[in-house]
């Protein structure tokens, strides 16, 4: 959950990004300093600036994939670290018990390039806040659930480059009077829930010191306090919010978007190698129509499919 920028990709350097994604094993491709691409023009917030080489949504130029996804496919599972109780993004089917969502999509496009098969994902379900720690630990090889890029999380893992743009807004009852967090803050007393280990608590907590901030361990937590009476709403990204409105008909989602929340997948940061690979998928995802189809199936209570958010490259350096 952060921020973001616009770049443009010539057709060249889309069809480049195209064929990486069909490269098995070989050496990372040299990155030229500073280079830019993208798969679309959009405009976005300016982006967070880690230092002076990279923004925290700059990332490592797509190249073919080299020890570790040879690694990977040797294992014969892709092990991906994920939600199942987001629903819309990441969340488990209660007919088929499958885990499917937006999320899901991009991590099946990645297995799909490695295997020729969408269903070779291994997943380990986890909190927001395990998300760091089975990365450093390499206890997955990718972590795919509502994950904000920001330069702090750039200290220990790597990212990929933004899949999708969120935005954070409230979730309130039905009946309520109030149409953003300042209404909120104004009513007093209120009670606001965000999930542990999220860009979205420490906002709350930072930002809105006239409510009163509670954690709970999932989203899907905030969401039984909220329907118990506990809390008085619930902040989050607007694409987890939409998911918790589409479940609960006495909820509804208002206020614009206060923040840009630029997701990435996570990556450990000493698999740059996998970083590439995985940015050659996304790109191909976002120019072959994929992207588009995946938004539109999961995501279309938010409105029609935006461009896809600009894949922004040239990285220095290890993270």
């Amino acid at each position: 959950m952060t921020t973001t920028r616009s770049t443009r990709l010539g057709l060249g350097a889309v069809l480049a990004s195209l064929a990486l994604v069909a490269g098995c094993a070989g050496a990372p491709a040299a990155e030229p300093a500073g280079q830019q691409q993208a798969v679309a023009s959009v405009a976005l917030p300016a982006a967070t600036v880690c230092d002076d080489a990279n923004e925290s949504t700059t990332s490592y130029a797509p190249a073919p994939g080299g020890a570790t996804v040879d690694a990977i496919r040797t294992r014969g599972a892709l092990r991906v670290g994920v939600s199942a109780d987001t629903l819309l993004m990441g969340s488990r089917n209660p007919l088929s018990g499958q885990i499917e969502g937006f999320d899901i999509d991009m991590l099946r496009a990645v297995s799909t390039a490695i295997f020729g098969d969408p269903n070779r994902l291994q997943f380990r379900v986890i909190t927001s806040a395990q998300r760091l720690e089975v990365l450093e630990n390499h206890e997955v090889d990718l972590v795919a659930r509502t994950f904000t890029i920001n330069c702090e999380r750039w200290e220990t893992i790597a990212f990929s480059a933004e899949y999708l743009t969120a935005g954070q807004k409230v979730l309130v009852t039905r009946d309520s009077e109030a149409q953003s967090i300042e209404d909120l803050e104004g009513l007093g007393d209120q009670r606001v829930c965000a999930p542990e280990g999220t860009t979205t608590l420490e906002r709350l907590e930072e930002t809105y010191p006239g409510v009163e901030a509670v954690s709970a361990p999932t989203h899907t937590g905030c969401l039984v306090l909220f329907q118990q009476g506990k809390v008085d709403a619930i902040t989050g990204d607007d694409t987890i919010l939409a998911g918790f409105a589409a479940q609960d008909p006495y909820a509804k989602v208002v206020g614009e978007a206060f923040s840009a929340e630029p997701y990435g997948i996570g990556v450990a940061a000493d698999q740059v190698d996998l970083v590439r690979f995985v940015n050659g998928v996304l790109d191909q995802a976002k120019a072959d129509g994929t992207w588009a189809a995946s938004y539109d199936r999961w995501l279309g209570a938010l409105g029609t499919a935006p461009a896809p958010p600009v894949s922004v490259y040239g990285r220095v350096g290890s993270p």
